[in-house]
């Protein structure tokens, strides 16, 4: 059977490529403010997003299954529960303000549509300890940086950011009721999926005050956009209707949109979560984060031609004429260059083929003239310009190309 699971991806070498040249620029970014990479299972105990995530996450959303001991055990569907009990285990011996990150796989059991798959890859920024509005500036100034670094500029893409617990104040003062609140944060979280006038509907049999008089911009988040600004991030703007899907946000929360119209859905955002760690059994530790997946941030650098040509790694395809090219293989190895050996072929036209096939960029011939001269004629695909090289020069002529 050849077909795959439906909503997770094969990545061959020209999908891997393009995720390895957005992993190594992520990676690149937060490590210049000073983030450290973590790792951690793929597999948590159930109840680690019990109470913990959204309730559609955890009971429509995840992989759980029961493995051989009788233990319930799900697929992680995020990274936040994760990284907070890592922190809440080791607390005390941890440095803070602790900065960390990583990029892993993931799991949802949801509609596979542009944008959204099963399995998709994330990278998570997290910084512990600061609970002032610092962290929350940092966090989005480097969301933003991510994006300019890989070459994106402000006009192309808008940063959304409300007050969650501005928000909850405000909603409990106009509905009173704490189940009504519940309600209406899960209809605002909706609300860019809905039609206006079914939202406005649904608005008006939960509150009967309006909804923008219940969603004046909070000070906190006047004061975080006059900062932002004077940092020079000058893109961003208060969203009431962003309150982001998990149970667990306290504070600022952001969203980041293509503003191209081609890619409607929020890219990525976050926001402050600081009473997570203390649900698992430690003191609060004030914490801060956001998550950028690699499936719609693929989507926007492709839908403003932002990815550059990426070629394989393989810099030369060497045709084995004579015995002697195994050898002289491995003395380019050594001396840097990336080199595939033929094999298979006998006729020099079906190695040509071969490496055009394959993409790498450069073909030379070893054989008899070849040991003799210690010379290669390096062949160009695609162009057939052809330049004779020495072999102890092979590295430098790639490099300089």
């Amino acid at each position: 059977m050849n077909q795959q699971y439906k909503g997770v991806r094969d990545f061959y070498p020209e999908d891997q490529r393009v995720q390895n040249y957005l992993f190594s620029s992520l990676r690149r970014t937060v490590e210049s403010y000073g983030y450290e990479e973590y790792n951690a299972s793929i597999l948590e105990p159930t109840e680690l997003y019990t109470a913990k995530s959204s309730q559609e996450i955890v009971s429509e959303q995840t992989y759980t299954f029961e493995d051989r001991g009788g233990r319930s055990v799900t697929l992680r569907p995020e990274m936040t529960p994760t990284v907070a009990r890592m922190v809440a285990a080791r607390k005390r011996e941890l440095g803070y303000p602790l900065r960390l990150y990583s990029i892993q796989n993931f799991f949802r059991y949801e509609r596979p549509q542009r944008g959204r798959f099963r399995e998709f890859w994330q990278l998570n920024v997290d910084l512990f300890g600061v609970s002032d509005a610092a962290a929350d500036i940092e966090m989005i100034v480097l969301a933003h940086r991510l994006l300019t670094e890989l070459g994106s500029r402000e006009g192309q893409f808008t940063i959304r950011i409300n007050d969650r617990s501005a928000a909850s104040d405000a909603l409990a003062a106009a509905l009173r009721d704490p189940l009504r609140v519940k309600e209406a944060f899960a209809l605002i979280d909706q609300k860019e999926k809905l039609d206006p006038s079914l939202f406005a509907a649904r608005w008006e049999e939960l509150a009967a005050i309006s909804f923008d008089i219940v969603f004046a911009m909070p000070e906190s988040v006047r004061a975080l956009l006059a900062e932002l600004n004077a940092r020079g991030v000058t893109n961003c703007a208060y969203d009431p209707t962003v309150v982001r899907g998990f149970d667990y946000y306290t504070g600022m929360v952001f969203e980041i949109y293509d503003t191209s119209g081609e890619n409607t859905r929020s890219m990525f955002g976050g926001g402050r979560y600081d009473t997570l760690v203390e649900k698992y059994g430690m003191e609060p530790v004030p914490a801060v984060g956001f998550a950028l997946g690699d499936v719609t941030m693929v989507n926007f650098l492709e839908t403003h031609h932002l990815l550059p040509p990426l070629a394989p790694r393989t810099q030369l395809y060497l045709v084995p004429l004579d015995p002697h090219a195994i050898a002289l293989a491995d003395t380019l190895r050594e001396s840097g260059v990336t080199v595939a050996l033929g094999m298979k072929h006998t006729r020099i036209a079906d190695h040509l083929r071969a490496a055009e096939k394959l993409g790498i960029p450069f073909v030379a011939v070893f054989g008899n003239q070849e040991v003799a001269s210690q010379e290669l004629t390096m062949r160009r695909i695609g162009t057939g310009a052809e330049t004779r090289v020495r072999i102890d020069a092979v590295h430098a002529f790639l490099t300089g190309q």
